[in-house]
């Protein structure tokens, strides 16, 4: 594959993911409980997107992707944190993962960057409701996220891989 056809295939995918992003936090929404916000599936297409796209374009989507599905579904306010923690969320999991391509170690990415997802929501929120009580209740809501996303993504990564083995065969 010559160089721009490779980066043409780069762009694609990365706008692929950006859409599948966009269809996992819309598509199931589940409230959360005196927040007013909601927990979705995204998280595992974040992960997805960083494996199959690299941290910088996988970075790229997760924060666009995020960010669109916050706007395009009503909460256009948070759109500019989304875009910076989604985006910062997939470039920790990214670097840390690709330093060690063991699965334990991207366990260990995908975790750590769920963490720094829950304490920089936990900062948004508390400057956003001006008051970090409210933006307490949000704090299992958004592990249980992230670690339904691990599981999602690895489910879905150990399916696409089955999937590209039996075309290949």
């Amino acid at each position: 594959m010559n160089n721009e056809m490779k980066k043409t295939n780069e762009l694609v995918l990365t706008a692929m993911f950006m859409c599948m992003i966009i269809l996992a936090q819309l598509v199931i929404r589940l409230p959360i409980p005196g927040t007013g916000g909601y927990v979705h599936l995204a998280d595992a297409v974040v992960y997805l997107s960083v494996i199959y796209l690299g941290h910088k374009n996988g970075a790229l989507a997760a924060g666009l992707g995020s960010a669109m599905g916050d706007i395009i579904g009503g909460f256009a306010v948070w759109a500019p944190w989304t875009f910076a923690i989604k985006g910062c969320m997939a470039l920790i999991f990214g670097l840390l993962a690709e330093r060690k391509s063991s699965a334990s170690a991207k366990l260990i990415a995908m975790i750590v960057a769920g963490l720094f997802m829950v304490v920089a929501y936990f900062v948004a929120e508390t400057i956003m409701y001006g008051n970090p009580g409210s933006a307490i209740l949000g704090v299992p809501w958004n592990i249980a996220q992230f670690g339904v996303g691990i599981i999602v993504a690895d489910a879905m990564q150990h399916a696409l891989r089955r999937a590209k083995a039996r075309k290949n065969a």
